[in-house]
């Protein structure tokens, strides 16, 4: 068992392969959310947005690291798994997730408008753990400035 710092510590060090993920979708002009999925220590699955690149609004990056670690585990159920992401997962994710039976999500910042928490609270496993906030700042910056060279508004 870990300690909450040597927790927080991985946690930190797999979020930023996630961010990592998050900046191959921000160069494809794919909305910045990366992927990535942990078993036992080890990184199974590594994903991106590709929403855009295969026209595709089913594409998220949770979905893909889903799909991934499955077919990398060969069984559905992700039941000794952590997926972390980017961005807190949308509806549509966090079903998927429940159904995969992840135990544990660890996410960068929150997603104030489109959520699972906002929307669907329930949507997720009922063991599921959840960790928000690791490398908030640099995970909501990058949607920030994603969305910003979109709408042709420049910071001030």
């Amino acid at each position: 068992m870990m300690t909450p710092e040597e927790q927080q510590r991985e946690d930190k060090r797999f979020m930023r392969m996630a961010v990592a993920e998050a900046q191959v979708a921000l160069k494809k002009g794919e909305v910045p959310i990366g992927a990535v999925v942990v078993s036992k220590g080890r990184v199974i699955a590594r994903a991106h947005n590709l929403t855009e690149t295969l026209t595709d609004v089913t594409a998220h990056a949770e979905m893909q690291a889903v799909t991934m670690a499955a077919n990398q585990l060969g069984g559905k159920y992700l039941t000794e798994c952590t997926l972390y992401v980017t961005v807190e997962p949308c509806v549509m994710c966090a079903g998927a997730l429940g159904w995969a039976q992840l135990p544990r999500i660890v996410y960068g910042c929150r997603d104030e408008k489109r959520g699972y928490q906002r929307f669907a609270p329930q949507a997720l496993h009922p063991k599921t753990t959840i960790t928000g906030g690791i490398l908030e700042e640099e995970c909501r910056q990058m949607m920030k400035e994603f969305f910003l060279s979109k709408r042709g508004v420049k910071e001030v």
